[in-house]
């Protein structure tokens, strides 16, 4: 089955760590941008990871339901139907919940898997993300510690955060937060290890901040640090000896360099989430048709326009396709053309 279940995703994230690559992680909203994402996957040879983030949810159940939970339940839904025509894996991912929407977000969506595996289906999400990047460690812990106890029952892996992603994202602006919080410590790395590698059948992915910054930036204009990954990783073997690693999360890569990109995979980065850039890929063509086709898409001065060029399906088309280029082009930067496991 094209979409993972738990020893599959488990398998796809230790095979990236191992020969040193990263699976796109993409945001969704629609299915047009689900199929986007399965479409350029396969074309890669590559599995992926498609994640709705809670402000993508709430577009998806549309302008009268506006439920985050509910959205993401109904795009899942599709993928798992969709992705049976592929000959590639993907994992099903939440993108960023901060402590407040745990309740009306997370739980909602855990409990649905859960729900699932009692009626002997699989897992409607592989892994979900809580981000606690705004409380204190030991707050955020905490939540992620209870977490991650009951996604662990159910086989679902759980990414959490320290250190803040600068920007604004999904309506979340950091803009303001000190320098020093976007940089993940040694003592911060340790600390999330030792509590959730104390729960029992955890299993988590980690997002480190390096200097990250959430939105579209020019070349040069987001400082990043990659070592300060290296830098956590060396402490940790040191604390707990060679077998001690992070798989690592990779926020708000738009505007990095691809040497730096790539330097990451160096140091255990194994997901990179990609929205930013896709949205503007989506949203181009869409633009193109616009322009060169205006009098047709309009009906004025007693004029009808022309159905061929209004229809949204054409221009939705050049959408998908638009995303689906970008993303394989994510694919050839994170070095994961042709690794798939599938087959």
């Amino acid at each position: 089955m094209p979409v993972a279940d738990f020893k599959t995703y488990r398998r796809m994230l230790d095979n990236a760590y191992e020969k040193g690559f990263a699976y796109p992680a993409i945001n969704i909203t629609s299915m047009i941008s689900a199929n986007a994402c399965l479409k350029a996957f396969a074309e890669k040879g590559s599995d992926g990871i498609i994640q709705v983030s809670t402000g993508g949810g709430q577009f998806a159940s549309g302008l009268n339901v506006n439920d985050p939970a509910k959205g993401a339940i109904a795009l899942a839904e599709y993928i798992h139907r969709a992705a049976e025509e592929y000959d590639i894996y993907v994992a099903l991912h939440t993108d960023h919940c901060q402590a407040g929407k745990v309740e009306s977000f997370l739980h909602p969506l855990i409990a649905e898997t859960e729900k699932r595996r009692a009626a002997g289906l699989p897992n409607l999400f592989q892994s979900h993300m809580f981000d606690g990047s705004a409380l204190p460690l030991k707050e955020n812990m905490d939540i992620a510690v209870d977490l991650l106890e009951r996604c662990a029952k159910s086989e679902i892996i759980l990414e959490v955060e320290a250190g803040v992603v600068g920007g604004e994202e999904d309506g979340v602006d950091t803009s303001d937060t000190p320098a020093d919080k976007l940089y993940t410590t040694p003592g911060d790395m340790l600390e999330v290890y030792k509590r959730l590698g104390a729960v029992e059948g955890g299993v988590y992915m980690f997002a480190a901040t390096f200097g990250n910054v959430h939105g579209v930036y020019k070349p040069g204009n987001v400082k990043l640090r990659p070592k300060i990954l290296k830098e956590g990783q060396d402490a940790l073997q040191a604390e707990y000896g060679d077998g001690a690693y992070f798989w690592l999360v990779f926020h708000g890569g738009s505007g990095s360099s691809q040497e730096e990109i790539q330097e990451t995979l160096d140091y255990g980065v194994i997901k990179m989430n990609v929205d930013t850039d896709t949205q503007y890929a989506f949203s181009r063509p869409v633009v193109d048709h616009m322009f060169s086709n205006y009098d047709g898409m309009l009906k004025v001065d007693g004029e009808v326009g022309n159905k061929k060029m209004y229809d949204p399906r054409g221009y939705l088309k050049k959408a998908e396709q638009g995303m689906a280029d970008r993303i394989m082009q994510a694919v050839d930067d994170l070095k994961g053309a042709g690794t798939t496991l599938f087959g």
